[in-house]
């Protein structure tokens, strides 16, 4: 076995990350969440190659990897998307995580006496808490690259549950750690726990939107000469939110997600650059992340008969009991959603890396049983990702729910002081009724078609270009209201925003 501290660190770090890739390619072809087989990548290096065991290295890793991931993921939201799902989505993301725990943690303590395991309530309940939140890293992952459409604002509600429920359970685990740490001194009470939560949670959200703020204005009034700057600054306000936040007892992964969803929602000097970077980015820390988490199991205490069958019954009881009843509960005051879409929100509860992640906090406080709850919450996470993970699309599919996402023609990046509107439409008959060339084409003034894609072939028109039913155009104006209402005119209501 090699020691992952020695010399030969960046070369088995580098075949590490190209047999990842590699794995990525072959889990998309299949079907499967490319995060599983990350995660089985790092299991089966762990088990035959190399040798790693640093709880404390692996927390270090998920802390850095988690604040980046959630700041893409609230980068990613727009205001305008998850308005309409704010309230479920809220509700989710925190009852939710409650009631999971309460569900999860009451089924655990009555089923591990079968097991011949002793689990009293509080940890049982601190077993429940670590998996109680669903995976940002699995869902953004999962959902973005099926570029699959969801009806009834599903992806949207499905993206801010996941990206901000994790400070709840965050929150739930810390506070049951401190009251079943091992030492008095380190322990606190119900009392003390409650007004640690409200103050993290106040901290977390008010800080998270002020330093969001400080990062748009410095960014907008910086004029860096050199432009690749620009990603290391927003990197540095990340994890300056983080840290500080919780440096003064806020929720810094609370702080992250909502000083992403602040500069994702305003404009912001070199955004297309920063979006790109910050796509790679996440990805690569995603795989480093599930990587080491499959380094640091031990893959034959998976095994262990007590560990098989609470990990098992727990995820079948989670998938099939726990998160619908949270789901239909949180999701009862809100009428606009139809069966078919709470069974889907049922479905999708993928836990990932943060559950695990959260499971070595209990191993570093030296809680009784923690090797126990974290192989559990290891195993628990593979059969979420294997069972939910490989059938979100054909999920969707059952339940009528999924539609084709339609993917622009045209990659087009406009500065930001540019007022002009870029957009694509596909032509239609309604468009060709006064004349097949683009000059017979009743336009408003000061708009222009700048290019076609006709049968993945592009080219620029002149008045004389002759149209065909699908060409798509590439339409830049100044009279953005008139334009609009042209389009509804012709009939076209399928109208993408570009720039």
């Amino acid at each position: 076995m090699i020691d992952i501290s020695s010399e030969n660190f960046v070369l088995v770090g580098a075949l590490l990350l190209g047999v990842a890739v590699m794995a990525g390619k072959v889990a998309y072809r299949f079907g499967a969440p490319a995060l599983l087989l990350f995660l089985g990548v790092g299991m089966v290096v762990g088990a035959n190659f190399i040798s790693f065991h640093s709880v404390e290295m692996t927390q270090f890793i998920g802390m850095i990897a988690l604040c980046i991931i959630l700041f893409s993921g609230g980068m990613d939201t727009k205001f305008s998307e998850i308005r309409p799902v704010i309230g479920p989505g809220v509700v989710l993301a925190t009852v939710g995580v409650a009631i999971t725990a309460l569900v999860v943690a009451g089924f655990v303590y009555l089923v591990a006496p079968w097991l011949g395991l002793k689990m009293p309530f509080l940890l049982a309940l601190l077993l429940a808490a670590t998996m109680s939140s669903t995976d940002s890293a699995s869902v953004f992952s999962i959902l973005r690259s099926k570029r699959q459409g969801l009806k009834e604002n599903l992806r949207p509600l499905l993206e801010l549950e996941s990206g901000s429920n994790d400070p709840m359970a965050y929150i739930l685990t810390i506070l049951l750690i401190g009251v079943l740490a091992p030492t008095d001194a380190d322990s606190m009470g119900i009392g003390m726990s409650a007004l640690m939560f409200v103050v993290q949670m106040v901290l977390g959200a008010g800080l998270g939107f002020l330093i969001g703020k400080a990062a748009v204005w410095t960014i907008n009034r910086i004029n860096l000469s050199n432009h690749s700057l620009y990603s290391v600054l927003l990197l540095a306000f990340i994890f300056f939110s983080f840290a500080f936040t919780d440096l003064v007892k806020g929720n810094g992964y609370l702080a992250v997600y909502m000083s992403g969803l602040v500069v994702g929602n305003h404009k912001l000097m070199q955004k297309r650059v920063l979006t790109s970077f910050f796509d790679s980015f996440t990805w690569l820390v995603q795989i480093v992340m599930f990587l080491t988490l499959g380094l640091l199991v031990n893959v034959d205490e998976l095994f262990r008969p007590e560990v098989l069958g609470l990990g098992c019954l727990i995820g079948a009881f989670m998938i099939l009991v726990a998160r619908p009843v949270t789901v239909f509960l949180c999701m009862a005051p809100f009428r606009k959603f139809s069966l078919k879409a709470r069974l889907y929100v049922s479905w999708v509860g993928l836990r990932g890396a943060v559950p695990i992640i959260f499971a070595t906090y209990p191993v570093l406080a030296d809680i009784v049983e923690a090797d126990l709850l974290f192989n559990v919450v290891f195993l628990v996470t593979l059969i979420s990702l294997a069972v939910q993970g490989t059938t979100v699309s054909s999920m969707a599919n059952l339940l009528g729910l999924a539609y084709e996402e339609k993917e622009s023609a045209f990659d087009v990046n406009m500065h930001d002081d540019i007022k002009s509107v870029l957009t694509e439409v596909e032509v239609n008959e309604a468009m060709l009724r006064g004349g097949e060339t683009l000059k017979e084409i009743a336009l408003p003034d000061n708009t222009l078609v700048m290019m076609v894609c006709r049968d993945g072939d592009y080219f620029v028109p002149q008045g004389k270009t002759r149209l065909e039913l699908g060409d798509k155009l590439l339409v830049i104006s100044d009279r953005n209201e008139e334009l609009q209402s042209t389009y509804k005119d012709m009939g076209i209501d399928d109208v993408m925003k570009l720039g």
